[in-house]
């Protein structure tokens, strides 16, 4: 790239540790990526500013302004999910059991980044999948729409999702042997191999823990982002006005409290702990948000 040349424009398509795939928006060639220095939080669906450094080589100058951001957080550290998303597709089963508490995690992060939320319920195939629905109606009363689907049933896995797909750039989020992968392979039937060629780009032998991957999805203007699974959900980078925002369950109960700045958990004449009381909250939920006001509590303070 000649000293008088802008950068060009393209989007991160893969990324594994401090390293890049970046397709460019113009003519859709993919380069392999670093960013200058020590700079980091660059996540998977950014558009950013790059400058070629030869053929398939280039320098990511700047990243673009987001629309938004799906993240995770603890007091120490930050895993990026994706940015630029207008989808969250969270991907439980009946077996392994999956975690409630890490779904509504996921849903309050989601809706303060103002990302929908859909719950893909694979392997619905399964006996104790009506289980499974049973365990998720707190969250299907909220409103999170419930998507029962089986890799084993392709057609019926593609005409339930692919319409949800069509012209956004989606996350395929879940934990671990959930069959994230599986569905992944019916949507982008050549996704192993897209997965090859950027691993061999990167230098990196297989898709590990630490890397992730957008894929166009063929016929639908549409791309899909396949994460890696998580085992923890932390929401330390929000605030504790901004969890409520999680729990719309709640929303009526708070015009019945007596305090301004009721916390919820033990004030008198809360409208939240009263709607508790007289089963119109989820304990489970009720329990999870506590957990949550906890957490945040105790951040450090510097």
């Amino acid at each position: 790239m000649s000293a008088n040349q802008q950068p060009l424009k393209g989007r991160i398509v893969a990324t594994f540790g401090r390293n890049f795939i970046v397709r460019c928006c113009t003519d859709a060639q993919q380069y392999q990526c670093y960013t200058r220095g020590k700079r980091t939080g660059v996540a998977i669906g950014d558009y950013v500013l790059f400058s070629p450094q030869g053929t398939d080589q280039a320098v990511i100058e700047e990243t673009l302004e987001r629309k938004n951001l799906l993240y995770r957080s603890d007091n120490y550290r930050s895993k990026l999910f994706a940015a630029n998303i207008d989808l969250l597709l969270l991907v439980l089963a009946p077996e392994p059991d999956f975690s409630l508490d890490l779904t509504g995690r996921a849903y309050t992060a989601a809706i303060n980044a103002g990302v929908q939320m859909h719950i893909v319920l694979n392997k619905s195939d399964l006996p104790s999948a009506n289980n499974a629905m049973e365990k998720l109606q707190p969250l299907r009363a909220i409103g999170i729409p419930v998507i029962k689907t089986s890799i084993h049933e392709p057609e019926q896995l593609k005409e339930r999702l692919l319409p949800l797909l069509k012209d956004k750039s989606s996350l395929l989020l879940g934990q671990s042997a959930m069959g994230k992968s599986s569905i992944l392979n019916v949507l982008v039937p050549d996704a192993q191999a897209q997965t090859r060629a950027h691993s061999q780009a990167l230098g990196a032998g297989r898709h590990t823990t630490t890397d992730s991957r957008l894929y166009e999805i063929p016929g639908q203007h549409g791309y899909i982002i396949d994460s890696p699974g998580f085992q923890s959900f932390g929401l330390a980078h929000l605030e504790i006005e901004h969890l409520l925002k999680g729990f719309p369950d709640f929303h009526e109960a708070l015009q019945g409290c007596r305090f301004y700045n009721c916390s919820h958990r033990h004030e008198p004449g809360c409208g939240v702990l009263a709607a508790k009381e007289n089963g119109a909250i989820d304990p489970q939920r009720y329990q999870l948000y506590c957990r949550l006001i906890a957490e945040l509590e105790a951040r450090p303070t510097y």
